[in-house]
């Protein structure tokens, strides 16, 4: 079925050429009689013509591809920035600016000194420069944005150009053949098909038969990008499958031995704190019974050291207080009685200790025998000291 039929062709006046004193020759197969001095043209070329026009912007969109409409006459200006937004396609409706394909870097960079501009002008710039300088400024923004609204958002040189007058716009169709662009236009009786790679031949006069084609056009590159974002549906679910059939293969812990399991646990660096602390509570609970039992050991030697602390403290006998006006041969002898009795008394504090250490519950009762014997061999040699100064004192 055709995309356009035939009824609304003739209604729309498609098939009205120019005189036939300014036709093209090249347009006679597209021509099919003369009434009135006005070359009529074959609706019905006209109708195969803008199906394959339309299955190829449709397929030039759905992989990806951008058409840029233009139109710089009277009649199509309207027409071809409506339907360009409709599609969000975009187009040229003001004077074609020699270079746009062929030099579109020059031309990219104009667009974002527009897109500067206007940031000026927003963020209140304008407030600190001279009035002046603030018209001309403005007055360049309307320029730009008048020759350069519909290709703002242009990244890239366009796959596709859709033309509505050939004669028109030859710029625009030269720099697309230079660039290997393919063309689709709108041809009447009066222009050169050549360098056009998908005619339509139609009135490009008539604003109704414009919008007719322009219109469909437009539908072509709506029904494209509908198909591409199908397509990108179609790719976020197979990647959700994917990541989900990711997800049902087997866990490290499976895969893995225990071994090596333990050397990557015993690496802290290649764990996340929240691991670590869920392993360091694991151990806790296990080893939590043998911790206690440490802990009670220890407390239960503590008392038994507490226990036998106040029983090695042994109480040091008093010495014996000297008479007044002894001599110096008795002071050194006392003297070294004395200190030998302190050594005596320390050597057996320090093997009583031992012994206590060794044994201190059991042979509590030996110690204590043992001090005893101590003090009265203490006793028993002071007495013998006392007699002997007595004597000398008598012989004196």
């Amino acid at each position: 079925m055709a995309v356009v039929p035939m009824k609304s062709l003739l209604e729309s006046g498609v098939h009205f050429g120019h005189r036939t004193h300014k036709w093209h020759p090249a347009m006679k197969p597209y021509i099919f009689t003369e009434r009135n001095g006005i070359h009529i043209i074959d609706l019905q070329k006209t109708s195969k013509a803008l199906d394959i026009a339309y299955n190829v912007v449709r397929d030039t969109v759905a992989n990806g591809g951008v058409v840029l409409f233009v139109g710089t006459k009277r009649q199509a200006q309207e027409t071809i920035q409506l339907e360009a937004t409709r599609a969000n396609m975009p187009y040229v409706t003001a004077r074609w600016l020699g270079g746009t394909l062929t030099n579109w870097r020059t031309i990219r960079q104009r667009i974002n000194e527009l897109e500067r501009l206007e940031r000026m002008r927003d963020s209140g710039d304008f407030g600190r420069i001279t009035k002046k300088e603030g018209l001309i400024i403005m007055r360049e923004i309307d320029r730009l944005e008048g020759l350069l609204s519909g290709v703002r958002k242009l990244v890239r040189p366009p796959d596709m150009l859709f033309v509505v007058d050939v004669s028109r716009e030859f710029t625009a169709i030269h720099e697309a053949n230079l660039l290997n662009i393919p063309v689709v236009a709108m041809v009447d009786t009066n222009c050169d098909p050549s360098n056009v790679d998908y005619v339509i031949p139609s009135n490009d006069d008539a604003i109704r038969a414009i919008k007719l084609v322009v219109g469909k056009i437009a539908d072509a590159a709506m029904e494209g990008l509908g198909a591409r974002k199908e397509e990108i549906v179609e790719e976020e679910t197979r990647i959700v499958a994917r990541a989900a059939v990711e997800e049902a293969e087997l866990s490290d812990e499976e895969l893995l031995g225990e071994a090596t399991l333990a050397k990557l646990i015993t690496h802290p660096k290649d764990i996340a704190e929240a691991e670590l602390v869920e392993i360091v509570e694991e151990l806790e609970e296990e080893k939590g019974e043998e911790f206690q039992l440490a802990e009670e050991e220890v407390s239960e030697l503590i008392g038994e050291e507490e226990s036998i602390e106040p029983a090695t403290e042994v109480e040091e006998p008093e010495e014996p207080v000297a008479e007044v006006h002894e001599t110096e041969e008795s002071v050194a002898e006392a003297h070294e009685t004395k200190k030998s009795a302190a050594k005596k008394h320390e050597t057996k504090k320090s093997a009583a200790k031992k012994h206590e250490t060794e044994k201190p519950v059991a042979e509590e009762h030996e110690i204590e025998a043992l001090v005893t014997k101590a003090d009265k061999t203490e006793e028993s040699e002071t007495e013998e000291a006392k007699p002997k100064k007595k004597s000398r004192r008598k012989k004196e």
